[in-house]
């Protein structure tokens, strides 16, 4: 049984949890609405990088970064929402995932040029 301050803690946390479940996100991305269990925290700069700054993507988006670049690719050239909308490799999958539902969710496969190294 948890103590009197953990059970607050806990407490303020589901509290947290409900009122960020509750306000509307959009995918920096792809610009479609992100249903609260779809949401992934993305740091812009790799954690392993140093990397504190994040910003809020659909679960898809988010794969589908990580499938495409390395960490050294994402921390020297892509860190920023910028930079990855206008990134050749992205844009295809960023044109086709604006034409699906908010709560489309598909398996991403890791890229042939990440595979091969």
């Amino acid at each position: 049984m948890p103590g009197r301050i953990k059970k607050k803690l806990l407490q303020a946390q589901l509290a947290d949890i409900a009122i960020s479940a509750e306000k509307e996100e959009f995918c920096p991305l792809c610009e479609r609405r992100i249903p609260p269990l779809q949401r992934d925290s993305h740091h812009l700069i790799p954690k392993s990088w140093g990397g504190t700054q994040t910003a809020v993507l659909h679960r898809m988006c988010h794969r589908q970064i990580h499938a495409l670049f390395t960490e050294s690719e994402l921390a020297r050239h892509l860190n920023s929402i910028d930079a990855l909308k206008t990134n050749e490799e992205l844009r295809p999958f960023i044109h086709w995932i604006r034409t699906k539902p908010d709560g489309f969710f598909e398996r991403t496969r890791k890229s042939h040029r990440l595979k091969n190294k």
